[in-house]
């Protein structure tokens, strides 16, 4: 079997991880060994951090939504349902940014999910 030395592949390998790693303490940012090990602890922290920034978007769109359909005079579980009974497809994120940067917008939403119980607590 013939013998590899692997000059320049070992060394770009290296360099990118060094590279990858500078900014961090002491030998994290100097030695090749606990460079990859900080390196790769770090992507496993940006992937679940990737997954928790998709929950807290949601759950702050939720805060914000509650804090609008409070001021209607409804709950957030009671404002979701009267949107969805009124067959309103409106996202999450979408109903946030109404809440927060138009109130007659959300009013009339509001009052749209009002009528939409009301229609089916008649029906019932």
């Amino acid at each position: 079997m013939p013998r590899v030395k692997r000059s320049t592949k070992r060394s770009d390998r290296r360099k990118k991880i060094l590279k990858r790693a500078s900014g961090y303490f002491l030998t994290k940012s100097k030695l090749y060994q606990a460079a990859q090990e900080a390196v790769e602890r770090s992507l496993m922290f940006a992937y679940t951090g990737r997954k928790q920034k998709k929950r807290q978007f949601r759950s702050l769109w939720i805060v914000r939504i509650g804090a609008a359909a409070k001021l209607n005079g409804m709950s957030y579980s009671t404002f979701i349902d009267g949107l969805k009974k009124a067959g309103n497809q409106l996202d999450r994120k979408i109903l946030a940014d109404i809440a927060a940067n138009d109130a007659a917008g959300f009013t009339a939403l509001a009052e749209q999910a009002k009528a939409a119980l009301a229609a089916t607590a008649k029906a019932a």
